[in-house]
C-alpha cells in the first residue's frame, strides 16, 4: 500500500515528522490504520457508492480513518480544521460552503488521517465514495 504523490491535499503544513503528536494519537493511528468508516453518519450504501454525512461541533473530532475508494466531498458550511496524516504532516484548512474536491486512489494507495473542527462553528461535509474501483472496499465497523 502506497501514498499518492498526487493528493489534492488543502490548506497549510503547520507540522512535520509527527511533530506535535501525543502518543495516545499516534496509538489511535495504528488502532485505526484499516478503518473505513471515513464520515460521520453512513446516509446510503449501495454497489455503487457510500454516502456520509459528516457534522463537527467546535472541537469535535472525526477518528483517524482510512480512505482507498475514490471519493468527493463538498462543504456544506464554511470552517477550519486541523488533519494529521500517515505521512507524519499536520495540517490546518480552511473550507468555503460548495466547496468540493475530488480523490482518486491506484491499487494499492490510501489516505489515513482524522479531522478536527478548529472553527467557531460547526463544520460539515457530505462524502460520497465510489464502492466500484481500484481497491476494495474497507470493512465497515459494526
Amino acid at each position: 500500500m502506497t501514498f499518492p504523490d498526487d493528493l489534492p491535499l488543502a490548506g497549510v503544513v503547520v507540522a512535520k515528522d509527527y511533530d506535535g503528536w501525543s502518543g495516545e494519537l499516534r496509538a489511535e493511528f495504528a488502532a485505526n490504520a484499516y478503518n473505513g468508516h471515513v464520515g460521520g453518519l453512513l446516509l446510503h450504501e449501495s454497489d455503487q457508492v457510500r454516502v456520509w454525512q459528516i457534522r463537527l461541533a467546535p472541537g469535535e473530532r472525526l477518528p483517524m480513518h482510512r480512505h482507498v475508494l475514490d471519493y468527493v466531498w463538498t462543504a456544506l458550511t464554511d470552517g477550519h480544521s486541523r488533519q494529521h496524516t500517515h505521512d507524519g504532516t499536520t495540517r490546518e484548512v480552511s473550507y468555503r460552503r460548495g466547496e468540493t474536491r475530488e480523490f482518486r486512489f491506484g491499487a494499492g494507495e490510501y489516505l489515513l488521517h482524522d479531522l478536527e473542527n478548529i472553527g467557531q462553528d460547526e463544520l460539515a461535509f457530505i462524502t460520497v465514495e465510489q464502492v466500484r474501483g481500484a481497491n476494495p472496499p474497507l470493512p465497515l465497523p459494526a
